[in-house]
């Protein structure tokens, strides 16, 4: 199988967002000596972590990067949700998306990465534009992804009680876990 995987949060180094993203997929491929994997990363200004990525990259997992603003992924992929993920990944059969964008898949699987619902609980401390981007990626995680995946089980009641997402598709994984 091959997972394609949008790593562009770890950009922003030093948050939880990047903090968990890089450990989940680190230990993904740790763990799985079977699957490919298609790293796929994105930033007009932010560089990739090269320690993260130096040692992931090898036989099974692939790299693709691009220099596109995360502002205009938000617009081809929250907003007008057009160009499949595949026109940068290649063929997947499974894709991961995290926190900014929900790309289009042609036939990828989509598992979806989910931290919280700031922007429906506490909207008056989130900035209008991000709140606008989340909740227009958030209208595509509940049409389109197989699988949620919950930071904590706050994160899951709170997606089957304010998206209304079933629990066949939540599942939580917690940030920190470790391999021993």
């Amino acid at each position: 199988m091959k997972i394609g995987i949008d790593i562009s949060q770890t950009a922003y180094q030093g948050t939880g967002v990047a903090n968990y993203l890089k450990k989940l997929v680190e230990h993904m491929i740790a763990v799985d000596h079977e699957n490919e994997y298609v790293l796929f990363f994105s930033s007009l200004r932010g560089s990739i972590d090269q320690r993260f990525v130096k040692g992931l990259t090898g036989s099974r997992v692939t790299l693709k990067t691009y220099k596109l603003p995360p502002s205009f992924l938000s617009l081809l992929w929250n907003k007008l949700h057009i160009i499949p993920i595949e026109n940068f990944v290649g063929d997947v059969d499974v894709f991961i998306t995290s926190d900014w964008t929900e790309p289009p898949a042609r036939k990828a699987k989509k598992v979806t990465i989910l931290y919280d619902l700031i922007v429906y609980k506490f909207p008056e401390e989130t900035d209008a534009g991000i709140i606008e981007t989340q909740k227009k990626k958030l209208q595509w995680v509940k049409k389109e992804s197989a699988k949620i995946l919950c930071i904590s089980e706050a994160t899951k009641k709170d997606a089957k009680e304010i998206l209304g997402i079933n629990n066949e598709r939540l599942t939580v994984i917690y940030p920190g876990f470790s391999l021993s």
